[in-house]
C-alpha cells in the first residue's frame, strides 16, 4: 500500500522523542504517580506549581505559565550568578506568610469545588442509575417478546406445558415511548455544550439544541472564542445546524489544504470505546421500535416540543423535502448512532444522506475484546467535523459519545451516562479540551483565536484513544491486540479438532479487518495533521507579514502542536500497520500447518481404506455363499403354517427389496441426478432451435 509520508526524511526516532517532550504526553509522563493517586483538578494558577496539588498535567499550553519561574527563583539565578551561595535570607518573613497563605487559600478553593462538583456528579449519576435500571427492565420484555416472535413449533408446542417458552407480552405503548425518549433524546431536548474563553477567565454552560441559535449570533465582550459542541452526526439536522451556524456570521480564515474543494473546514474520524451492552441496546430499541405505527405520532410531536429557535425546525423541514427523507424522530436519530468498524469509511461524507446506512442488530465480535481490560468494551467510529467564524466563533459537531481516554477506571466510565462524560476529562476528550483552560482561559494560547483553538481542539480529539494522559496505568488499545495476536500465534499448534480450526480462521479475519480500518483511518489523520501544517505555516506567515505578535510567546504554537499529534498518531499508525503484517503472516502459517495435517491425515486414511477394502473382498466373496446356504436351507415344499404359497413370498419380499434397493440408490445419488436433470433441461431450448 503506498504510503508517502513514510518517505520524509525529517522524522526520525529521535525528533519524535524531542517533540514528544514538547507534548502533553510528556508532562503527563514525569508526574504520572501523582496522577494515579487523585482526581482533584488543578487550578494552575500562575504563580502555583501545578505538580503540588497532585493531578496530572495539563498540555504544555497551559502548563506553560506555571512552568515560567517565579520572582523568587529569579532572585535564585541572580545570586547563584554572581557567585554568591544560594540561601533563602533575602527572603522576608512577610513574604513567607504571604506565600503560605496563598498556597493555603488556593488549596482550600481546589478542595472545597472539587467537593462540590463530585458530589453534583454523583447525584446525577444516582438519578442516572434509577431511571437506567427501570428502562433496562422494559428492554429486557421488549427483547423477550421479540425473541419468541419467531419461535419454531418445538417451541410452540413446549409453551403449552413450560412457562418459559409462551409468548411474553409488548410492554404497554406509553413505556415503549419513555424508553425511546431514554435512549434517544428529541432532537429540541439534546444537551449541547457552550464554552467561554476569555483572558484568565473561561465559562460552561449545558443548552438545549431548541434554544442553541441564540448562542451562536453573540457573545460576551470578555470572550475571546465561543465553543459550541453539538453531539449530533451527519443528517438532517447535522446540515441544518452548520448552515444556520455559517450564514450567521463571517467566514472564518480558510484551511486550504487539510479542507475539501470549496468547503475549507477541518473534520476527522474519532475512534472511541462504549460498553458493548449499551450499544446493543441502543441498536435493539432502533430497530424494534422504529415501524412501530401506535407510537409515530407523539415521538414526531416530541421531537420539537420544545424547540425556540428561529429557523431550524423551518430548514430541517425544508432539507427533508429536498432530500426526499420524512424529518420523523427516527429518521433525524439513526445518524446519531455510532459506526462499527466494518461499516465503512464515514470520514470524506459529502452530504446528509453519505451519513445514513442500514443498522444492523448484529454487534460485532471484536478480538480485542478477548483481552480482559477490554472485555465489554466496543470499539466504535465517530465522525467529528468543525466549522469556525472569523467572529470568534466555533461549532463542533459529533456523535461521538465514548472514552477517548484509559486509565485504571475505564470500566467505570464506560458505564457512565452520556450527558456526564464531557465533564469527566478523565475519559472525554471534548471534556478535557475545556478542563484544559477552564483556570487560565486564553492567558496560555499562544494566539488568541478561533483558529489556534481549533487546531488544539482537532489533534487533541484526533490522537485519541490513548493512555498517555493519565500516566499509562492501564495498557493501551495497541497493547491489547498485539496480546491478543500474540495468543492467536500459540494457538496455530493446538492439536486439530473438529471445527476449532474454523473458529479460529474467523478470529484471524476479524482481526485482519479490524486491524486494517483502524490503519486506513490513522493514515488519513497523519495525513491531515501533514497538510494542516501548510495551512497554518500560510497564516503565520500572513501574520507575520501584518506585524501580529503572538499573544504569549511562550505558549505552544501550533506548527508544534500539529508535529505532535502527527508523530503520535504516525506511531500508531506503524504499531497497527506491523501488527497487521505479523497477523497476515501468521494465518498464512497456520493455513500451511493445516495443510501439511491434512495431507497426514489422508496418506492415514489411505492405509485404513486399504484395509477395509480388505474385508470387502472377503465379504464379497462369502456373500454368495451366505444366501445359497440360506436360500436351500429354507423350506421348499411351501411356507410353513400357512396357506401361502413359495411365489407369494417371493412376490412380496422380491417387490419390497427392490423397492427399498431402489430409493436408497435414489437418495444417494439425489444431487447427481439433480444436476443431470437439470443440464437437459437447459439444452433442450437450444436443441429444438
Amino acid at each position: 500500500m503506498d504510503q508517502p509520508f513514510k518517505q520524509e526524511p525529517d522524522w526520525d526516532p529521535s525528533a519524535e522523542e524531542a517533540t514528544r517532550n514538547l507534548s502533553p504526553a510528556s508532562t503527563t509522563e514525569r508526574r504520572h504517580s501523582s496522577s494515579a493517586s487523585t482526581s482533584t483538578p488543578s487550578t494552575n494558577d500562575s504563580n502555583d506549581s501545578s505538580g503540588s496539588r497532585g493531578r496530572r498535567s495539563r498540555p504544555s499550553v497551559a502548563s506553560v505559565s506555571s512552568q515560567l519561574p517565579t520572582v523568587r527563583e529569579k532572585n535564585l539565578q541572580r545570586i547563584i550568578s554572581e557567585g554568591k551561595p544560594p540561601s533563602l535570607a533575602h527572603l522576608s518573613s512577610e513574604e513567607t506568610v504571604v506565600s503560605s497563605q496563598k498556597v493555603l487559600i488556593s488549596f482550600n478553593k481546589v478542595a472545597t469545588r472539587n467537593v462540590e462538583k463530585d458530589e453534583a456528579r454523583r447525584q446525577q449519576l444516582d438519578r442516572f442509575n434509577v431511571e437506567n435500571d427501570y428502562q433496562r427492565e422494559v428492554y429486557e420484555r421488549l427483547k423477550n417478546w421479540a425473541d419468541t416472535q419467531n419461535k419454531g413449533t418445538k417451541e410452540w408446542l413446549l409453551g403449552w406445558a413450560t412457562p418459559k417458552y409462551r409468548q411474553t407480552p409488548l410492554p404497554h405503548v406509553e413505556e415503549l415511548k419513555s424508553l425511546a425518549r431514554h435512549y434517544y433524546p428529541p432532537r429540541s431536548e439534546l444537551k449541547c455544550h457552550v464554552c467561554d474563553f476569555g483572558e484568565g477567565r473561561a465559562e460552561h454552560k449545558v443548552v438545549d439544541l431548541g434554544e442553541l441559535e441564540e448562542y451562536w449570533k453573540t457573545k460576551p465582550d470578555w470572550v475571546d472564542v465561543r465553543w459550541i459542541h453539538a453531539p449530533l452526526g451527519l443528517g438532517l439536522t447535522h446540515s441544518s445546524v452548520e448552515d444556520i451556524f455559517l450564514h450567521d456570521g463571517p467566514t472564518g480564515r480558510e484551511f486550504e489544504n487539510a479542507g475539501r474543494s470549496g468547503w475549507p473546514y477541518l473534520e476527522t474520524e474519532v475512534l472511541n470505546f462504549k460498553h458493548r451492552d449499551n450499544f446493543q441496546v441502543m441498536r435493539d430499541i432502533y430497530l424494534l421500535l422504529h415501524d412501530k405505527s401506535e407510537l409515530q405520532d407523539d415521538l414526531n410531536e416530541s421531537t420539537w416540543r420544545a424547540d425556540r429557535n428561529a429557523s431550524l425546525h423551518t430548514d430541517v423541514n425544508w432539507r427533508g423535502d429536498h432530500l426526499a427523507v420524512e424529518p420523523s424522530f427516527w429518521n433525524l436519530i439513526d445518524s446519531d448512532m455510532p459506526w462499527q468498524l466494518s461499516e465503512g469509511l464515514a470520514m470524506g461524507a459529502m452530504g446528509p444522506r453519505d451519513g445514513l446506512r442500514p443498522i444492523l442488530r448484529h454487534v460485532d465480535k471484536q478480538i480485542f475484546s478477548s483481552h480482559p481490560f477490554y472485555n465489554n468494551a466496543q470499539l466504535v467510529r465517530s465522525p467529528f467535523r468543525t466549522f469556525h467564524r472569523a467572529d470568534g466563533f466555533l461549532l463542533s459537531l459529533s456523535p461521538m459519545a465514548g472514552v477517548n481516554y484509559l486509565d485504571k477506571n475505564f470500566e467505570k466510565h464506560l458505564s457512565e451516562p452520556i450527558d456526564a462524560l464531557f465533564d469527566n476529562d478523565d475519559a472525554s476528550a471534548v471534556g478535557h479540551v475545556f478542563q484544559a483552560f477552564a483556570d487560565q482561559g486564553t492567558n496560555t494560547w499562544h494566539r488568541k483565536t478561533v483558529e489556534w483553538f481549533l487546531v488544539y481542539l482537532i489533534t487533541e480529539v484526533g490522537v485519541t484513544p490513548h493512555n498517555f494522559r493519565q500516566g499509562c496505568n492501564a495498557p493501551s488499545f495497541e497493547s491489547a491486540y498485539s496480546s491478543v495476536i500474540q495468543d492467536l500465534k500459540r494457538r496455530r499448534y493446538d492439536q486439530w479438532k473438529p471445527k476449532v480450526t474454523v473458529k479460529l480462521v474467523r478470529a484471524y479475519l476479524s482481526g485482519i479487518d479490524e486491524l486494517t480500518t483502524t490503519k486506513l483511518i490513522l493514515q488519513k489523520k497523519v495525513e491531515l495533521f501533514k497538510v494542516m501544517q501548510l495551512d497554518v505555516k500560510k497564516f503565520e506567515t500572513e501574520d507575520n507579514c501584518f506585524r501580529r505578535t503572538p499573544d504569549n510567546a511562550e505558549g505552544e504554537s501550533s506548527v508544534k502542536r500539529l508535529v505532535w499529534a502527527m508523530n503520535t498518531v504516525k506511531y500508531q499508525h506503524e504499531c497497527f500497520e506491523r501488527l497487521l503484517i505479523d497477523l497476515r503472516q501468521s494465518m498464512d502459517a497456520l493455513f500451511q500447518l493445516r495443510s501439511i495435517e491434512q495431507n497426514e491425515l489422508a496418506i492415514i486414511s489411505d492405509s485404513q481404506n486399504k484395509a477395509i477394502l480388505v474385508f470387502t473382498i472377503v465379504t464379497v466373496i462369502f456373500l454368495p455363499l451366505s444366501f445359497f446356504t440360506s436360500y436351500y436351507g429354507m423350506n421348499l415344499s411351501g411356507t410353513v403354517n400357512t396357506t401361502k404359497t413359495e411365489t407369494y413370498f417371493w412376490k412380496v419380499c422380491g417387490s419390497v427389496a427392490f423397492l427399498i434397493v431402489l430409493f436408497t440408490a435414489l437418495g444417494a445419488f439425489r444431487h447427481k441426478l439433480r444436476s443431470l436433470l437439470r443440464h437437459r433441461i437447459i439444452k433442450a431450448p437450444s436443441a429444438m432451435v
